[in-house]
């Protein structure tokens, strides 16, 4: 009783509450929703993507493996697929700045987004950069990929369509 008493106390004393953080969605679960603020666009919610398949790439402007991996995933998003799917960056970065310069130099065209307080970096495991979170078109993480890979390859590409597969294709939005 005189623990509470003393927690009630601190809390009211400091004006603060020890937010709990959202614990990870593991593979086979279904991603909470996040709203994203874009980079090189408008601001999106995860639900937005829901009704096709997704492919989550999160990376940083200073990882050498996330900027070596970063044309493949735009050579990737622009290819025909047995079952279409949207592919979207999301940066760690804690400066928005030093991520839109990287996406100017890149000539970007996807959706990049920037997270803000380790919210998705918290709930999509990125414990390592880069991370690739394979999403199905019911919001289900389906697979995890660390590290960097050519996106465009056909060991990448038969990973995704393998992961996609199973759903049959979806809707075009």
């Amino acid at each position: 009783m005189l623990l509470s008493a003393l927690i009630l106390w601190a809390v009211t004393a400091t004006g603060q509450v020890i937010a709990r953080k959202p614990d990870e969605v593991k593979v086979g679960q279904t991603l909470r929703d996040a709203t994203m603020r874009g980079l090189n666009g408008p601001d999106h919610k995860l639900s937005d993507y829901r009704g096709r398949p997704l492919v989550i790439n999160v990376w940083a402007s200073w990882c050498g493996p996330c900027r070596q991996e970063m044309a493949s995933l735009e050579r990737l998003a622009w290819q025909e697929h047995a079952v279409p799917f949207a592919v979207i960056g999301i940066s760690t970065d804690d400066y928005p700045e030093r991520a839109k310069q990287l996406l100017k130099v890149s000539n970007a065209t996807i959706s990049h987004f920037i997270d803000s307080n380790l919210q998705l970096e918290m709930m999509l495991g990125a414990s390592r950069l880069p991370l690739t979170v394979l999403v199905d078109a019911d919001g289900r993480v389906v697979a995890k990929i660390y590290g960097a890979k050519q996106w465009d390859g056909s060991e990448a590409k038969t990973l995704i369509g393998n992961a996609f597969q199973q759903q049959g294709p979806a809707p075009r939005r």
